[in-house]
């Protein structure tokens, strides 16, 4: 990996405000390492322009509400700029923030990273939302005397979700698994978003059998959080794939010793013993060597 990556994506985390597309440019790196992410903000700062004249011009005709501007915001990116979302989850490029830019078209995270950018640009708040199973945004309803915020689907066009819509992209998604509550349509910070994109790419580079990019991504998620577990575990099984007996021996012997066997349940225990029995195995291969 990078080195850079890790103090740029924390550096990019802790930055004031509340752009996100810098740090998401610096995760793209992963899968295009000679990224410049210079002519996709600029990228950003156009489409931004466009959509505040697209604002503008639905307030000069006497739409001012919320509503209006977040419609004016929608017909500009998905009907003038035509972005879409893409079923495709396979392809990383739907994951990266530079190729949903170029193709106009990206998964629900990447694509609510591009229109929280534009809106932003274009006067707009919009914050993320850590919904399960489908990255939503949101957007404060100044016209509502309740506070109402309007809950929005970048991936669909930018469709207003009311909490019956809410409630079944939740059973699609996750099933009955998780109760639906008004926590779930939270504003995520930067550091939610990040982490989600982040454990994305991982999945799919797993499923891609591209252990060097998920390993890197663990480095980036310990980066962020040393204290997680379950990243060291997979730091530890993806150094053990590819073949890096030192790195994987360390992670794995760190992994057994804090992890809690009374806590888990009968697949969790099985898969420590397993990780157990791939410990034996480094020993053994270290041990021949000395």
């Amino acid at each position: 990996m990078n080195k850079d990556l890790v103090p740029a994506l924390t550096q990019a985390i802790d930055a004031p405000g509340t752009t996100m597309a810098p740090a998401a440019l610096i995760i793209a790196r992963i899968e295009f390492p000679r990224l410049d992410p210079q002519p996709y903000l600029e990228r950003l700062d156009a489409l931004g322009l466009g959509a505040a004249h697209a604002v503008e011009r639905a307030m000069a005709g006497g739409k001012s509400s919320t509503v209006a501007r977040v419609n004016a915001l929608n017909e500009f990116l998905f009907e003038e700029m035509r972005f879409i979302g893409s079923d495709d989850y396979e392809d990383p490029r739907n994951s990266c923030l530079n190729e949903v830019l170029d193709r106009r078209t990206g998964i629900p995270i990447t694509l609510a990273v591009v229109y929280m950018e534009v809106a932003r640009r274009a006067g707009i708040q919009i914050d993320g939302v850590n919904f399960p199973g489908h990255f939503l945004v949101r957007c404060p309803d100044m016209n509502d005397a309740m506070g109402t915020d309007l809950i929005i689907d970048p991936f669909h066009g930018g469709a207003l979700l009311s909490e019956h819509k809410c409630r079944a992209l939740l059973q699609k998604h996750v099933g009955s698994k998780v109760a639906f509550k008004k926590s779930l349509v939270a504003p995520a910070t930067r550091m939610e978003i990040v982490v989600r994109m982040l454990l994305n790419l991982k999945l799919l580079y797993v499923h891609m059998r591209s252990f060097p990019q998920a390993r890197a991504i663990t480095e980036l998620l310990l980066a962020l959080n040393p204290s997680a577990v379950s990243e060291l575990r997979d730091r530890g099984l993806l150094a053990y794939h590819l073949n890096d007996v030192t790195g994987a021996l360390r992670d794995l012997q760190t992994y057994l010793k804090l992890s809690n066997v009374r806590d888990m349940d009968k697949d969790a225990r099985d898969e420590h013993e397993q990780i157990w029995e791939h410990v034996k195995t480094l020993r053994r291969r270290v041990a021949s060597l000395n």
